[in-house]
């Protein structure tokens, strides 16, 4: 009876808060942010919500959602923080907007998904079911990140104002838990641009590395060379940075693996000192040992067997046929040396090696796994 006589006079007044705010309609509570300011160098909340919308359009483009869609969802996703109802519950922001949305007979994936943009909300929610949704979050996010450095916010040591942490991983996560096939730069680059002059005083190298930063915690079960390997190759597509971090664990388990790990390590190392630019194009006819000719012979055919499935993104199908080559690169190393007199056949060797380490490094900077 004591909880009861608390629990009654709350529900009565969300009930009125409710009732109150339907008169007043999504719409004007979303006039109402124009007057609330988000943070004093990014503005107010309904300049937030129209960078959001203009992100959001972006997104929506890239993985199949109607930006039209994506927009409105996105112009009415903090239209609830000016309701009464939010302003006595603060926890309901995005699920009240939800009733709202669906009472004003907005469309059903809207309504969620001003809801979904929130998630996850905490370490482990969910994330966002719907595709409008998602574009949503992910969004929402891309512009607190952008905007929090370029407020010069960044995080230090346990310093985090605008859970700038969580917000990296949260989209993260929504990225790569769902599918979204995203480029990260480009849409950094979105996000800066739609913040105006202050949007200058952040890269959007420095936004990539700090959201990649948060995906060392994420895959914690990794071993970091494998990690190293995948980020230095600076993937656009962070769907694309797990599918390169799974297919290096496969390969990491090869027998073949150690060894030409190795092997690019050395190669990467005999480039790096090459005087004068390494030749273009490898010429078969300069070849003058039986290693180096098997060798040029395996990598063409290496090259060919794998462009269909570098393409598809079928990296452990790429890196399961390059483990086919250690026999070659083996030989080439014990019998052949590089550095010869002749600068013709030197160029040509080098040549050779650099066709040999483009390929070896298209999926991850192999090198790494070399202990």
């Amino acid at each position: 009876k004591g909880y009861e006589r608390v629990i009654r006079p709350r529900f009565a007044d969300a009930q009125f808060f409710f009732v109150e705010d339907m008169k007043q309609g999504l719409a004007s509570m979303a006039q109402g942010l124009k007057t609330v300011t988000y943070q004093a160098r990014l503005g107010t909340v309904a300049d937030k919500v129209a960078r959001v919308a203009a992100l959001a359009e972006a997104v929506a483009a890239q993985v199949g959602v109607d930006p039209a869609t994506a927009r409105r969802a996105a112009e009415l996703s903090k239209a609830d923080l000016q309701s009464r109802l939010v302003g006595e519950f603060p926890e309901l922001q995005g699920i009240a907007g939800r009733y709202y949305a669906a009472v004003e007979n907005e469309s059903l994936d809207v309504a969620h998904a001003i809801d979904e943009a929130y998630m996850p909300r905490f370490a482990g929610d969910a994330i966002a079911p719907s595709k409008l949704g998602q574009v949503l979050a992910i969004a929402e996010r891309l512009d607190t990140l952008a905007g929090g450095f370029a407020a010069g916010l960044k995080p230090t040591g346990n310093k985090d104002a605008f859970a700038l942490r969580r917000n990296a991983l949260g989209l993260a996560r929504t990225i790569i838990e769902r599918g979204v096939d995203l480029d990260l730069p480009r849409t950094l680059d979105r996000a800066r641009e739609n913040l105006g002059a202050i949007g200058a005083q952040v890269s959007s190298t420095e936004l990539y590395d700090f959201i990649v930063d948060r995906l060392r915690a994420y895959y914690a079960d990794v071993p970091p060379q494998q990690f190293e390997s995948v980020a230095a190759l600076r993937p656009a597509s962070l769907l694309d940075f797990d599918r390169r971090l799974k297919a290096i664990g496969t390969f990491a388990t090869l027998p073949e693996a150690e060894a030409l790990a190795a092997a690019n390590k050395r190669i990467r190392n005999i480039l790096r000192k090459a005087e004068g630019e390494v030749p273009g194009g490898v010429d078969a006819a300069r070849f003058t040992e039986a290693a180096e000719r098997d060798l040029g012979d395996a990598v063409d055919a290496a090259i060919a067997d794998s462009d269909a499935s570098l393409a598809s993104r079928d990296y452990v199908a790429v890196l399961g046929r390059l483990a086919r080559l250690r026999p070659q690169v083996d030989a080439f190393f014990d019998q052949v040396m590089v550095n010869v007199e002749d600068p013709a056949v030197r160029g040509n060797r080098l040549a050779l090696l650099q066709r040999l380490a483009d390929r070896l490094g298209s999926v991850a900077a192999i090198e790494h796994l070399s202990s």
